[in-house]
């Protein structure tokens, strides 16, 4: 028989050392910086969408708007537009920002002067190209009350509808207190 050493019971508990290697994760981290500031500085950063304003030239006399021409809309509180047709408040009405909304009183009022006056041919300040739009005049006036993002939402409604004559004006007096709510007197 051949003679075996037989292991004692100290060198069976004893483990052997192992060499683990080790990584130096500082390249990689300074790696990781360097593709990062490489990467925001090459990227564009999101850019605020401007809405072109065609203003008019100062040569001549300005036209007169027609009332058979013009939606008068008066920007209330709550996210409330009143609006009348032509510049008497003969009668007032309300709706609010949503498509079914304010977009659909331009819209009926665009389609009115179409049928009544037809289209108008025009030159486009952009392309020179002969294009034809409606007659519709929008006069847009923010009551006290109103917010900002309610005279935004009523010109993005004019660029959506393609409103070509839009302005925004301050309301009259009589029209503030159409729409203001007046205090009770006991």
């Amino acid at each position: 028989m051949a003679n075996f050493p037989i292991p004692s019971a100290k060198s069976r508990n004893q483990t052997q050392k192992r060499w683990s290697p080790t990584i130096d994760f500082t390249p990689m981290v300074d790696l990781g910086f360097l593709l990062i500031t490489f990467f925001m500085l090459s990227t564009t950063l999101a850019k605020p969408t401007l809405m072109a304003v065609v203003m008019p030239d100062a040569k001549g006399a300005p036209e007169p708007t027609k009332a058979s021409k013009a939606l008068t809309l008066l920007l209330g509180a709550n996210d409330r537009v009143f609006w009348y047709e032509g510049l008497e408040t003969d009668h007032l009405d309300s709706t609010t920002f949503d498509d079914a909304g304010l977009r659909q009183v331009i819209l009926n009022k665009m389609d009115q002067l179409q049928s009544t006056f037809g289209l108008q041919a025009y030159n486009d300040p952009k392309s020179g190209t002969e294009k034809q739009g409606s007659y519709l005049n929008v006069l847009i006036k923010p009551l006290p009350n109103s917010t900002y993002k309610n005279l935004v939402d009523a010109l993005d409604e004019m660029n959506i509808c393609r409103v070509r004559y839009y302005c925004i004006l301050d309301p009259t007096q009589t029209e503030t207190n159409l729409i203001t709510p007046k205090p009770d007197v006991k």
